[in-house]
Formats: structure tokens, C-alpha cells, sequence
């Protein structure tokens, strides 16, 4: 509107209403899933009826899921199993603590850290770069022969500090990727606050890193589950320890199945935890970004 010497300007335009929120209708809503479910259902039904069709299905029935043989192996199966649970938890424990430790010095910078650094790219290098499986083999069979004193002489014990030794130096390596992860500018923010390089790691860094890498970890943890049973090898009675005794004094391999299933009962919840916590971190980072 225009007056005479002055220009009133035009009032602002009222935003635009917010879009009408579309509802689905519960057809819409569950024909997919019941197609979902009829698909799956006939892909595995033909599945298991082409299986258990052949003319080999008695034998291989007999032989790897015989009920009878599973039920008589289970008691010490599940015996042996608590041992495999036992180990996961204090390495896993272990590892986590020994990992850190050697990601910080890792990243540790100035000449007077460098022997501290040397160190843990070493550690790395070299534990990172060959087998579990020998590993184990070295220190679960290796040490006790030497019978030293002062040092166990339990191939539990030296098969289990293999494991840890292993994994720790993957898992330092996750950790890391997730400090080098960070921005720069929390690294100068801490700085502008006056806080030691310790400080940094402590309050700015090391708290976003945890964070970034615990789907990794996640993952980490259910491998570690699975590769408890290296130390079936080296003699230490667990699960699979078990389950091979049975099958040598029956020559029927129920008892292995029966132990595969206590480990997909203890790994199966554990990957689609993992799976859920990696999918909601994805959101917020997705979120975060918006």
C-alpha cells in the first residue's frame, strides 16, 4: 500500500500449512508383511522338503540330529559350554581395557611419547598380523612345556592370554579409527579451554571415539564368543572339547550339533543386538546431519 511519502511495505505472507499427514490404511499396512511371511514360508518349505526328500536324508539325520545322542551329550556339552562363557566374558573384559590402553599410546604425540608409540605399533603389528589359531597354539602349548616357575602352567590360562592378545590388538585398532574420527575442532576447542594433551583424550576425545566405534566392538565381542572354541585344540575341555569326545566314542556327530546350537543361542541375540544398536546409531548420525 502506497501513501504520499511513504511506502508501507506489504504485510509477510502466512507460511505454508504443514502437509496433511497421510494415513495407511491397514490394508496397506499389512499386505506386505503377510506377503512377507507367505514367501518366506514356501521358499524355506520347499527348502526343507527338497531336503528331506533325498534318498540320503535317513543317513544324515542319523548322523548329525539324532535326538537320542543329543540328549545323552548335553550335560557335558553344557558343561563344557559354561567354560566357553567363562572365557568370553573375562578376555572380552580384559580386552577392552588392554585395547584402550594401547590405542592411547598409540596416539600419543611429542618425541617424549615416541618409545610409547614404537611400543604399541609393534604390538599391533605384530599380533595383528598372524593367526588366532596360532596364537593359541604358541601359548597354550608353547609356555606350559617350558614349565617356568612362577608362571601357570594351565593351558586355560595361556589359551585364553592368546585370545586376548589377538583381539586386543584388532580392537585397539577400532578405537583408533574412532578417535581419528573426531573432528580437529574438538581437538582445538580443548586446547582453547587450556586442557593438557591427557585432558583432551580424557573429556573430548575418548568419549566421542567409544561412542563411534560400539557397533564395531559389538561385533567384535560376537567373534570373540565364536573363537572360544580355539581352545579346544590345545586340549582345554569346552564345549566343542566335549562334543568331540562324545563323537569318538559313539562315531555319531549329534553331539557337535548340539553344541552348534548352544552357540547360536548365545551369538544369534547378540548380532541382532548389535544389528539394532548399529541401525539406530545410523539415524541419529543421519539425524544429526539434517
Amino acid at each position: 500500500m502506497t501513501h504520499v511519502g511513504h511506502v508501507v511495505p506489504d504485510p509477510p505472507p502466512h507460511p505454508p500449512p504443514p502437509p496433511a499427514h497421510q494415513r495407511v490404511s491397514a490394508r496397506e499396512r499389512w499386505t506386505p508383511v503377510l506377503v512377507s511371511i507367505i514367501s518366506t514360508g514356501i521358499v524355506f518349505g520347499l527348502a526343507a522338503w527338497w531336503i528331506t526328500s533325498s534318498q540320503y536324508w535317513p543317513a544324515f539325520r542319523n548322523s548329525f540330529f539324532s535326538w537320542d545322542h543329543i540328549q545323552a551329550s548335553f550335560p557335558q556339552v553344557l558343561r563344557g559350554f559354561w567354560i566357553n562363557m567363562r572365557v568370553w566374558v573375562v578376555s572380552g573384559v580384559i580386552i577392552v581395557v588392554v585395547s584402550l590402553v594401547v590405542a592411547v599410546l598409540r596416539s600419543l604425540t611429542g618425541p617424549v611419547f615416541a618409545p610409547f608409540r614404537v611400543a604399541a605399533i609393534i604390538y599391533v603389528d605384530l599380533l595383528r598380523g598372524l593367526p588366532a589359531l596360532l596364537m593359541v597354539l604358541l601359548l597354550g602349548l608353547g609356555v606350559p612345556a617350558l614349565q617356568l616357575p612362577g608362571l601357570p602352567r594351565s593351558n586355560l590360562f595361556w589359551g585364553s592370554v592368546a585370545l586376548v592378545a589377538s583381539y586386543s590388538a584388532y580392537t585397539a585398532e577400532v578405537y583408533r579409527s574412532g578417535m581419528e574420527a573426531v573432528h580437529d575442532s574438538q581437538r582445538a576447542a580443548a586446547k582453547a579451554l587450556g586442557l593438557s594433551q591427557w585432558e583432551t583424550l580424557r573429556f573430548a576425545i575418548l568419549p566421542q571415539a567409544v561412542r563411534n566405534v560400539t557397533p564395531a566392538l559389538l561385533n567384535l565381542a560376537v567373534a570373540l564368543q565364536k573363537d572360544v572354541a580355539l581352545l579346544s585344540i590345545i586340549g582345554v575341555r569346552e564345549a566343542v572339547r566335549e562334543a568331540r569326545i562324545y563323537t569318538a566314542q559313539t562315531f555319531n556327530f549329534s553331539s557337535l550339533t548340539g553344541a552348534a546350537i548352544l552357540f547360536l543361542l548365545a551369538s544369534v541375540p547378540m548380532a541382532r543386538f548389535a544389528d539394532w544398536y548399529t541401525s539406530r546409531d545410523q539415524k541419529r548420525r543421519l539425524q544429526r546431519t539434517i
